[in-house]
This record gives C-alpha cells, sequence and structure tokens, in this order.
C-alpha cells in the first residue's frame, strides 16, 4: 500500500514538474510567423522586470539595454512586468513606430502604467478622440496663447522664484523649480492657489513621483503603493472640485478644468467624466515634473561647464541692453531670438533623457530588418539609446550646444530626436517646455549666480532623479 502510495505522489509530482518545464518553455520560445528579435524573455510573469528597474547612478545609457544592445543588436526582445516586449535603439525602427501610429502600431503602455494613470488616460485613447483633447491642450499650450498670455506669466512667476529663493541659505532646486511651475500651470488648468486648500494636490503629485517608475508591488510601505495612493487622493481632489462646478451653472469659465466641464454640459458631450479627470490629472503631473527634472540637469550641467555659461549669459545680457526699460518684462520677440538658448535646451534634453521609454503595440504581425514583430506584442522605443549613441552625436556624454549650431530647428521627433515624442503624438507640452526653460534660463543667468551646496547626484529607474537632492545658493548680481 505504501508502495503505491509513493508511486502516485513520485508520478504527481513528475507530471507538476514536466507541466512547469513545458510551460517555462512555452514562455521563452514563444511562436510566432517568423523571425523574433534575438533576446531574453527571463523568467516566467516575471521576466526581466527586475533588470529593468535596476537603479544605476549614470547620465549615460541604462545597463539593461547597454549590455542586451552589445550581446543582441539594436533590436530585441525582453519581457517587462508580465509584457513581451521588442525593444528598439534603432533609428529607422523607431521613426517607422512613430510614423505607422493608427496603422501598424497605437498607443499602449503595460498595465501598471495604465493603473497609475487611469484607464481613460490621453495615452491609452486613439482616433478620434484624441484628437479631441489634443485640440482642447493646444488652446492653453499652443504658440498663440504662450505668446498672448502665458509668456509674461511664466516671466512674473519666476523672478519673484528666484528672489525668494535668494532669500535663503540655500534651495533643493529640483523641488524649488516643481513647485515654482506647478503652481503656475496649475492656476491656468484649475485656478491653483498655494495659499489655499489646493496645496496638498501637490503633495499628492510628489508622492505619486516618487514611486511612478517603480518596480510594481502594491503593499504599504512599498514606492508603487505610494504613487497609487498619490493618485487615489489627488483624484478625490479633483473630483470634489468637477462637482462643485457642475453644482454651479452660472459660474464664469475661468481656468481649462471649466473648458472640460462645459465640453460635458453639452446636449451630446464627446468626452465622459472619467476622460476628463484623467486628463486633469495627466496635465497637472506631465505640466511641472518633466520640465522641473530637465531644468534641473541643466543648472547641473552649466555649473559643470563654465565656457556654456558665459556663452549662455552673453545672449541674455545682450538682450537686456537692447532694452529701453531694462527691467521690463520678456517678450515673444526676445524669446524667438534666443538661438544658443534654443542648442542649449536641446542639448539638455537630449542628456536628461527624462522618457526612458516610448509604448506602442504592433496591431499586426510586421516584418522589420527580418525581424517579425508578433501582433499584441509591445514595443519599447528607447531614446536614450539614439541620443547617446556615438554614431550619431559625436561624443555623446559631452554636454555641447555647439553641436546643435546651424541646425534645421527641430519642430517634431525625428530618427536621431525624440526628446517630446514622435508622429501624432508629438509632446503638446513642447512649446510650453521650452517657454519655461528658456524664461527661467533667462531670468537666472541675468540676475543671479549660483554655487552648490551639496547633492547633485542622479540616478536612473530607469527615470531620471536626484536622490540626495540637488542644494545651491543663489546670489544676486549688482
Amino acid at each position: 500500500m505504501e508502495t503505491l502510495v509513493c508511486v502516485a505522489l513520485w508520478s504527481v509530482t513528475l507530471a507538476m514538474v514536466m507541466a512547469s518545464v513545458m510551460w517555462a518553455y512555452r514562455w521563452s520560445h514563444p511562436k510566432v510567423n517568423g523571425r523574433l528579435p534575438p533576446g531574453s524573455l527571463g523568467l516566467p510573469l516575471l521576466g526581466e522586470t527586475m533588470q529593468f528597474f535596476a537603479p544605476n547612478p549614470t547620465c549615460d545609457v541604462s545597463p539593461f539595454v547597454k549590455e542586451r544592445i552589445n550581446m543582441y543588436g539594436a533590436i530585441f526582445k525582453t519581457s517587462i512586468v508580465g509584457r513581451t516586449v521588442v525593444v528598439s535603439a534603432d533609428p529607422d525602427l523607431n521613426y517607422h513606430v512613430f510614423q505607422q501610429e493608427g496603422k501598424l502600431f497605437e498607443s499602449w503602455y503595460p498595465d501598471t502604467f495604465t493603473e497609475i494613470f487611469g484607464r481613460d488616460n490621453v495615452g491609452s485613447l486613439h482616433g478620434f478622440m484624441y484628437k479631441y483633447l489634443k485640440t482642447l491642450v493646444l488652446r492653453l499650450y499652443g504658440q498663440e496663447n504662450l505668446r498672448a498670455v502665458l509668456l509674461a506669466e511664466t516671466d512674473r512667476s519666476c523672478r519673484a522664484s528666484l528672489a525668494s529663493w535668494a532669500s535663503r541659505p540655500s534651495v533643493e532646486l529640483k523641488d524649488a523649480i516643481s513647485t515654482w511651475i506647478f503652481d503656475l500651470t496649475a492656476k491656468k488648468l484649475i485656478s491653483y492657489e498655494p495659499s489655499k486648500s489646493s496645496e496638498s494636490l501637490r503633495k499628492n503629485f510628489v508622492a505619486f513621483i516618487r514611486g511612478l517608475i517603480s518596480f510594481p508591488v502594491d503593499i504599504p510601505g512599498t514606492a508603487y503603493h505610494e504613487c497609487m495612493q498619490g493618485r487615489k487622493n489627488a483624484m478625490k481632489v479633483l473630483k470634489k472640485m468637477m462637482r462643485e462646478r457642475m453644482a454651479d451653472p452660472g459660474r464664469q469659465s475661468e481656468d481649462f478644468f471649466d473648458v472640460l466641464i462645459e465640453e460635458l454640459s453639452r446636449e451630446k458631450p464627446v468626452m465622459t467624466e472619467a476622460v476628463a479627470l484623467d486628463l486633469m490629472f495627466v496635465l497637472l503631473f506631465a505640466s511641472f515634473e518633466t520640465t522641473a527634472l530637465a531644468l534641473t540637469l541643466g543648472i547641473k550641467l552649466l555649473a559643470e561647464n563654465p565656457r556654456v555659461l558665459h556663452a549662455l549669459t552673453e545672449e541674455h545680457e545682450a538682450i537686456v541692453r537692447n532694452r529701453e526699460d531694462r527691467d521690463a518684462g520678456l517678450t515673444w520677440a526676445e524669446y524667438k531670438s534666443m538661438t544658443f538658448t534654443s542648442q542649449v535646451t536641446l542639448e539638455i534634453v537630449r542628456l536628461a533623457n527624462i522618457v526612458p521609454g516610448i509604448f506602442r503595440k504592433a496591431l499586426q504581425d510586421i516584418e522589420f530588418k527580418g525581424y517579425t514583430i508578433p501582433a499584441g506584442w509591445g514595443v519599447m522605443v528607447c531614446p536614450p539609446a539614439v541620443h547617446l549613441n556615438p554614431e550619431i552625436y559625436e561624443d555623446p556624454l559631452a554636454f555641447n550646444p555647439w553641436r546643435w549650431q546651424d541646425k534645421v530647428e527641430i519642430t517634431g521627433g525625428t530618427k536621431h530626436f525624440m526628446a517630446f515624442g514622435g508622429g501624432l503624438r508629438f509632446c503638446v507640452g513642447t512649446d510650453l517646455s521650452k517657454v519655461l526653460m528658456a524664461t527661467f534660463i533667462h531670468c537666472l543667468v541675468t540676475k543671479y549666480s549660483w554655487r552648490t551646496v551639496k547633492g547633485g547626484n542622479i540616478v536612473r529607474t530607469p527615470g531620471l532623479s536626484f536622490p540626495d537632492g540637488f542644494h545651491a545658493q543663489l546670489f544676486p548680481k549688482n
């Protein structure tokens, strides 16, 4: 009897082991009509997620991508957070992906990102709805409104913020710049005033940002859990605000949130309340965080490269000298005249690589350079691998704005530059970001000098962060 039980147990165990082996084999060797790119899918379900999120203290391409490019080439396969993905460091494939938006590819992000930004976020919308929302956002962030309204408001708020920082022994630049931009843009989006209760909204976004690009484990104490709680609390504030405004039909339109509520109040609204709320959430986040990171890195790079800082200062001091009133605000004509500043901005965002990956999904089996990208697989376009490619940019880790001299103005994504995305989804906030950066640089270099107090170390996980902060002291110029 005991022998029979042992045999039965042994048979069951053997069957389970064989089933697990077969499952693992099918995981690592998926069927495809063609030839998959080389690479490893890692462990079943977990894939290579741990390696992807591993921190590294460098401005260079992440070790995860760099090592695989060396082993497999510029196009390889992997698996991240449970999804099979083709990673592209190939400029031709990147460009093809962007240009075939809505035909061969569509915008897509892993489920964990969708949970973070909302299932109705603009990145998950396609076709008419996406174009409709983009048109609405461009009313606020397009060049016409930037020229007529936002440039002057940006200049005034920047001057006030810098003066406040200069009165302190030191300031943590990333947090200070984030606060400045958040206060400025949130006022246009939701009539935010720092002295009012909406201050808690930014605290929620700070919590959200800390875990935005982290290992997706929603357990108390983890960065991802903190991120999700930050989103939950921010959405509560936005929903409460929406209910209060919708209950006041006589309210005059004051900000972008009112524009969305007017759209919702139409007889046959195009969007839903969920879409409107997720759009507001994404705009509040995207309007300040990416630009604040780029500017913080930019100040660090300027401090480390006095030749660039000198040339930049000369351009801006010349603008001030040519004014009838040296204390007058920045004009659109002055902004458009900032040739070297534009080069500096491009170089900062090239090195910053704020967005480590841009995701799309294949709508059908796609053949490219001898490889097959199966229908339903994700594609991760990897901007850092292009921006830091020595075959494209000489000495790619060097901060050299002159490399952009005499180049055609970039108004969209190209094969070799995609800091603001590309194709139909070229970032609608690009012009706003450039205005914010140019205005901040203008106010900083014409009125202040500074010294680094402490911090400034960077870590990528794979997004950019300053774990020790970046503290500096500002000194008014005579």
